[in-house]
């Protein structure tokens, strides 16, 4: 094991790692284990080609049976980038982001195929096809985000575009059966406010052998809620920990800031979900 991994381990699980992990020195698994979510930019534009570099990594993710449902629109426009913030929550860091990418769920595409072939392609009308178009908008968007990293750039998600995603739709000139389900702000990370890495929750409330089995997740939740009270408080954001803020964020549809009316919001941007 290369001697940063274990500090990488210990970053990423907010514990002293297990030195026995037998992980190889590898630079592609310490970058993944060093991700963290950059909020502070410098306005420096990105350079030429950088945004079809990610375009292209992005497309290199996995796709269900080669549907490619996806699609990335992406927003420089200082204009465009304020009113993308204001629906997400008046999130500031995105109109200071250089570059905004929105990850479009996209069966519009598959649509206007079926209509050049007079194919009604009624496999759209159904959740599934939803369901592909978010996991192949997922996958694509984590290539994007390794991709960025690796050219020394600072991402980070931004999954409150859903809170308004008709007005979303509305800026971004979306057609029926497209959604913009998340954002992700790229960028030269500010060395004045450098970004930590948030710990995770401990592998044993995650990772199960064989059969399913939650019999250490409470202790595990209990470690990892003091764990990220510690964290928060070396962030100076209070002793916040894992528990309360769950609670707090599923506690009821207000919590969910728009995002419950999720289904009919779709139905009305083009997708059935029969």
């Amino acid at each position: 094991m290369d001697a940063e991994t274990p500090s990488l381990l210990a970053a990423r699980y907010g514990t002293a790692p297990d030195t026995a992990l037998p992980l190889p020195a590898n630079p592609v698994i310490e970058a993944l284990l060093a991700h963290r979510s950059v909020r502070a930019f410098l306005p420096d534009a990105l350079p030429a080609g950088t945004l079809e570099i990610l375009a292209a990594a992005a497309q290199s993710a996995s796709t269900s049976s080669n549907v490619q449902a996806w699609s990335l629109v992406a927003v420089t426009e200082p204009g465009l980038k304020a009113r993308l913030a204001e629906l997400s929550g008046r999130q500031a860091f995105i109109a200071r982001a250089p570059l905004f990418l929105a990850f479009v769920a996209d069966t519009s595409r598959l649509r206007r195929l079926g209509a050049r072939h007079g194919n009604p392609m009624e496999g759209l009308d159904y959740l599934e096809a939803f369901i592909v178009a978010s996991v192949d908008a997922a996958l694509a968007s984590q290539n994007a985000v390794v991709a960025a990293e690796a050219l020394g750039l600072g991402t980070v998600y931004v999954g409150a575009l859903r809170n308004k995603p008709e007005e979303v739709a509305a800026e971004l000139n979306l057609p029926p059966g497209a959604v913009a389900l998340f954002g992700l702000c790229v960028g030269r990370p500010d060395p004045a406010a450098p970004a930590s890495v948030k710990p995770r929750l401990p592998q044993a409330a995650v990772l199960h052998r064989e059969r399913y089995d939650s019999a250490a997740e409470e202790a595990a939740v209990a470690q990892y809620d003091e764990t990220l009270k510690a964290f928060s408080l070396s962030q100076g954001i209070g002793p916040a920990g894992w528990v309360g803020r769950m609670l707090s964020r599923m506690a009821d549809a207000a919590a969910l800031h728009g995002r419950d009316g999720m289904k009919p919001a779709l139905r009305r941007l083009g997708f059935p979900l029969r």
